[in-house]
Formats: C-alpha cells, structure tokens, sequence
C-alpha cells in the first residue's frame, strides 16, 4: 500500500467579487409625487413623508397602506423623490422592490396605483396580491 502526501499550497488571498449594485426600492411618478404633495399641505400639521407598508387582507392575501407619518422610525427605509419623502415600513420591504407608485384619475375612480414586479397575481377586484 503506498501512501501519497499532499504538498500545502501557499495560501492565495481570495479576491472579493465585485456586489452587484442594489436594486431601487421604489420610484415615484410625477403624477403620485404631486398627489402625495397635495395631501401632505392639505393635512394642516407637520408630517415627515407618507408612510407605505404591507398587510394582511382581502381574498389575494396582501394590501398596501399608505398613511401619514408624524415623525420617521429609526428602521424606515427612506426614498426621497420629486420632492416627497416616503418611509418603508420595514417589514415591508422585501414585498416592495422595484415597485412603481402612480396615480391614475378615471372617470369613474381614482387612486395610488402600485405596479410591483413581485406580484405574483391580484384578486378580482384589485384590492389585494399575493407573492
């Protein structure tokens, strides 16, 4: 039986690889950033930004929820565009990635539009999604 030993090799410093550049949280229409100013000087107090999040509801199983927020939380994701600022609520994060906020006026509604590539499918009716 003959036995063979390894030779150690020196020790060669890893190189890092080179971090992909992170992908944009949210972006924000002109349209939605106007809309968001309009409410922001419409509430009459002093508001940090409007504050975006994700729950449980409806038949599809998520909803946003937009609200105003008196101050920012220490674990809010801040976007600052066209103007406005808005907090991520950090739970919510990973469900909002690369989501556009619009707003659309139609005859016979109007609202925030999300268009989120992460959406897996919506209900009928439109109020909730799911993942």
């Amino acid at each position: 039986m003959t036995t063979t030993s390894e030779t150690a090799k020196p020790a060669v410093p890893a190189t890092p690889r080179p971090r992909r550049p992170r992908p944009q949280l949210m972006t924000v229409t002109p349209l939605a950033a106007e809309r968001v100013k309009g409410m922001i000087d419409g509430r009459g107090k002093p508001t940090a930004g409007i504050r975006i999040g994700v729950r449980t509801k409806g038949c599809s199983g998520l909803s946003y929820t937009l609200e105003f927020a008196d101050k920012q939380e220490p674990m809010d994701e801040v976007i600052e565009a066209e103007g406005i600022k808005l907090l991520v609520d950090p739970k919510a994060s990973l469900f909002l990635i690369g989501t556009q906020m619009d707003y659309e006026e139609e005859k016979l509604k109007s609202g925030f539009v999300f268009r989120n590539p992460n959406e897996k499918g919506r209900c009928g009716c439109g109020e909730s999604f799911h993942v």
